[in-house]
């Protein structure tokens, strides 16, 4: 795989990885959903010079992850908001975020905590199955082809990926 190329690759996480796929990037995701929506603040939180954070803004719009909305007229200035794509990266963002909680965390605890406005209580983000409601655990996991698998390089060894199909031969 070239580090260029990875969005055409036929691989959802390499396609991935090729939008969010930096520190920044997923430092400004981060902010982003503690409401920080404005360039400057970005890079006062961040200590990010100006052309990266340009950079990286520039990235998120173009693959509609961010939305540029105008925030002030005189002069024209912008702020960065969330699209329903961008915020479909909350699980994301959430599970890199618990991963540290658990393992990266000092003795004084957890930096930040969680509440869910809804039953009022702090939480730990939980990855359940879309089908039963149970959670997923990776030994419960397996994975086979989907209809997109284009190569072996992108399923478990051993597992054969099944050929495009041909299209119907019209008979004359």
């Amino acid at each position: 795989m070239q580090w260029n190329k990875l969005e055409d690759e036929a691989c959802s996480m390499a396609r991935t990885i090729a939008v969010i796929g930096d520190r920044w990037t997923l430092l400004i995701l981060r902010d982003c959903f503690l409401r920080v929506r404005r360039f400057e603040d970005f890079q006062q939180r961040l200590g990010i010079t100006r052309p990266i954070l340009a950079d990286r803004l520039r990235k998120l719009v173009a693959k509609f992850v961010l939305a540029k909305v105008p925030y002030q007229e005189r002069p024209v200035r912008y702020e960065y908001r969330l699209t329903p794509k961008g915020l479909d990266l909350y699980p994301v963002v959430m599970s890199i975020v618990h991963w540290g909680d658990v393992h990266m965390s000092d003795r004084k605890g957890r930096p930040l905590l969680h509440r869910h406005e809804l039953c009022g209580k702090d939480f730990d983000p939980v990855l359940v199955c879309s089908e039963c409601g149970e959670p997923l655990l990776p030994r419960q996991v397996h994975v086979h082809p989907g209809p997109g698998a284009g190569s072996p390089r992108h399923v478990p060894p051993g597992m054969d990926v099944p050929a495009p199909r041909q299209p119907a031969r019209k008979r004359a």
